[in-house]
């Protein structure tokens, strides 16, 4: 039960998360004055993309390894 809730909370979390990112993109290339703020932004937003492709692998790294900690299950 607890990991249908937490699955469903992080793939919404994550969706969230996707969506604010292309209307920050969207913001950056539309309204954003100048090469050189468009570049340092973006730069800024690659970084954030960086740390939510590593939030949402080392999730889903957790959620494997928590399926195999028995005991009597661990994988050879």
């Amino acid at each position: 039960m607890f990991g249908k809730v937490k699955k469903v909370f992080f793939t919404g979390v994550f969706g969230i998360l996707y969506v604010s990112f292309i209307a920050q993109l969207v913001y950056i290339l539309g309204w954003v004055p100048g090469v050189e703020g468009k570049l340092s932004w973006l730069g800024a937003l690659s970084l954030e993309w960086l740390v939510l492709i590593a939030a949402r692998y080392l999730s889903k790294r957790s959620s494997t390894g928590a399926q195999y900690n028995g005991y009597n299950n661990r994988r050879r």
